[in-house]
């Protein structure tokens, strides 16, 4: 049997990814530091699906990490589409690739990890979204 425990990546600035992961729903539920090894972890779920996680690996006294894109992606799974990318936009997050078809959404992390935002079923096109142009590569 095999289950599925989390995806780790590593931040630069754990605040930041936190509260971007907190407009998802996501929080905290564990962290472990190590003097000795010099890092943080950091363990973040959606409230009912604690057993899906998300890592942050912060490794103490890193400067910033480049080439997120080599990473590929996390999924989310969302109510309402629209709503929620709408959420994001007004805490200032880019929407890479805007929900056109009312189905799939992309956005980035601080540290440009990509996100997919799938809504559970198809919500008919609507604007702005059906012609919002895509705003960055997702």
């Amino acid at each position: 049997m095999t289950k599925y425990l989390h995806t780790m990546i590593r931040v630069s600035d754990p605040d930041a990814t936190i509260r971007f992961f907190a407009l998802l729903g996501l929080r905290e539920v564990k962290r472990m530091e190590s003097e000795q090894g010099r890092f943080t972890l950091i363990y973040l779920a959606a409230p009912g699906d604690e057993d899906a996680q998300v890592e942050l690996t912060h490794n103490w006294g890193e400067s910033g990490y480049d080439g997120g894109r080599n990473f590929g992606h996390i999924a989310f799974q969302v109510d309402d589409i629209y709503t929620t990318c709408q959420r994001l936009m007004d805490a200032g997050v880019t929407i890479n690739r805007p929900p056109r078809d009312g189905h799939m959404a992309f956005i980035r992390t601080p540290d440009n990890i990509s996100i997919e935002l799938l809504q559970d079923g198809r919500l008919d096109p609507a604007e702005p979204w059906a012609s919002m142009p895509n705003t960055g590569v997702w």
